[in-house]
């Protein structure tokens, strides 16, 4: 489920910024949570890291949303 996830992200990188209106916006919204939970899921072993990266990955996925 990852790799379709990652694949399908990649298929629609530039179809959600915030600049889009608000239903790609709470699309790409969506797509950042889930990635980001998917990042703790995959690291939760080592909750500190899990943490850490999760918490990156939202602030850099939704950092390129409201700039895109």
């Amino acid at each position: 489920m990852r790799i379709a996830w990652l694949w399908w992200l990649a298929r629609h990188f530039g179809e959600y910024g915030y600049s889009q209106g608000l239903l790609p916006a709470a699309i790409g919204t969506s797509a950042v949570l889930v990635t980001a939970a998917l990042v703790w899921f995959a690291l939760h072993r080592h909750r500190p890291l899990a943490v850490i990266i999760s918490g990156l990955v939202t602030a850099l996925g939704i950092g390129w949303l409201a700039f895109h």
